[in-house]
């Protein structure tokens, strides 16, 4: 057999690394490993199929080098602290206290599994799930999933922007409106970021995330929460079963933590990360993609919790159960925990979190309409058309509702969210389980059952959700 070889040099998540590419002229062989159903999976993963590729051909491999990999988990983890989050986690803790703390627990575990399984995909295949959705269903149905995502992210891309307005009036004293207008400018400055590469927003945008969790620890600290009603909280409660006061705040939860996009996003982020290597580049990638997971979810986790615990010890404790709106929350806090700064800290976390959201969704739109359309478009073009979509809705929903519009509209965010969850999540566990896309690495035995519960929980739960919203019209 005759073959060539070149030499291919590339550049990936700031190592340089070197492939030998084997390419064989006039064998079956040849043509066998460049089959995408019958492909090693460096041939999945983007790259060519050799026919014979010897131990000193290989790169070298990235073993120890998990911290190159860093950055999409806390991309993603931005979408598990947004407005939306905080909006039902303030109102779960304010009327039932610490009860709700289990369903926090779940969500989160349900949404690091659901992570875990996109970022699998992405780094196996080489592909984000909206291209495999375009690959391997018809035209129709790409079109329906691809028009459903994108009325999500408008949806939580509206709640997002108002939950940043909201911020900017607690801070600065400014109108709804000039809130709304405040937050798109300050989406574009962040996207702005990424004129250098995709490291300075990931750095900002960690930095933040950061500055969020600090926000909480002081403000625990001023709360000073009962730890054994804490502790007692991470029980579920039988009550959970019969109150339909907690299985709306619960359905609420779930559609604020488990977000459609994020599916999406977190693919495309991560599918590069072992493009053109062999299997064991592969387990390393998906080794720090882990790493880099867990540890980004752990700290948003610690984020939600936190902002149920301090509203059941400020608000619960004293007898203002009804407290579901941002503004109310900010005006009460301080003089409730004896503090000026408690509701500075307040406002300050929700603004770092409403920019960072906005940002992601952002991003997440330009992969979804690449992925499902194969139409490529300039950043700021896509984050344009996200905040035309945004802001007329953010706008209309401050005019009509006045000061509590901005919490009627983050609950119907979350009802839009759930509702279009089960699509991104079926299609998702069907491929990371398809041996002839997967291969050696697909999801199989208890996380594939694990994957699957989830999915039939989203779906009852949003069930439920849906049911209560139409008999409560």
């Amino acid at each position: 057999m005759e073959t060539n070889s070149k030499e291919v040099y590339g550049w990936g998540n700031g190592a340089r690394y070197y492939d030998l590419v084997c390419i064989a002229a006039g064998s079956p062989d040849s043509v066998h490993a460049g089959s995408r159903d019958n492909a090693p999976h460096s041939t999945i993963a983007g790259g060519i199929g050799c026919d014979h590729v010897g131990p000193l051909d290989r790169a070298p491999r990235v073993r120890g080098r998990w911290f190159s990999f860093v950055g999409a988990g806390a991309m993603v983890a931005v979408g598990y602290m947004d407005p939306g989050n905080w909006a039902t986690a303030l109102g779960s803790g304010a009327e039932y206290g610490y009860q709700l703390l289990s369903v926090v627990l779940v969500a989160s575990l349900m949404g690091l599994l659901l992570q875990w399984v996109a970022s699998r995909v992405g780094v196996v295949t080489g592909l984000d799930l909206a291209q495999l959705c375009r690959e391997r269903y018809s035209r129709r149905t790409t079109l329906f999933l691809w028009i459903t995502c994108e009325i999500a992210i408008v949806a939580c891309d509206v709640a997002e922007v108002v939950g940043s307005a909201v911020a900017l009036q607690l801070l600065l004293g400014v109108s709804l409106r000039v809130g709304v207008v405040m937050s798109a400018i300050g989406t574009f400055v962040m996207l702005a970021l990424q004129s250098r590469g995709q490291r300075p927003l990931q750095v900002v945008i960690a930095t933040l995330i950061f500055f969020v969790g600090f926000c909480f620890v002081v403000e625990l600290a001023l709360a000073n929460p009962s730890w054994r009603g804490v502790l007692a909280g991470f029980t579920p409660s039988p009550a959970l079963l019969r109150d339909a006061g907690m299985i709306w705040f619960a359905a609420g939860i779930l559609g604020a933590t488990v977000m459609p996009h994020n599916l999406y996003l977190h693919s495309a982020l991560v599918k590069d990360h072992a493009k053109g290597r062999d299997e064991q580049r592969i387990a390393d990638a998906m080794r720090g993609v882990n790493i880099d997971t867990f540890c980004s979810l752990s700290l948003a986790f610690t984020v939600n919790a936190s902002l149920l615990i301090v509203a059941a010890a400020v608000f619960h404790a004293n007898g203002h159960n009804d407290v579901s709106d941002l503004a109310d929350a900010h005006r009460l806090i301080a003089p409730l925990v004896g503090s000026k700064w408690a509701s500075v800290i307040f406002a300050g976390a929700l603004l770092a979190c409403g920019l960072n959201a906005t940002v992601t969704g952002t991003l997440a739109g330009q992969a979804v309409m690449e992925g499902f359309l194969q139409l490529k478009s300039v950043r700021w073009s896509r984050a344009l058309l996200t905040r035309a979509l945004a802001i007329g809705p953010a706008l209309l929903a401050v005019g009509a509702f006045g000061e509590h519009g901005s919490n009627q509209l983050l609950v119907a965010s979350q009802v839009v969210l759930s509702v279009q969850l089960p699509l991104a999540v079926v299609p998702l566990v069907r491929f990371a389980s398809d041996a002839r896309l997967m291969g050696r690495f697909r999801v199989k035995r208890i996380p594939l059952l694990m994957a699957w519960l989830c999915a039939g929980i989203i779906v009852l739960l949003n069930v439920a959700l849906l049911w209560q919203l139409m008999t409560g019209l």
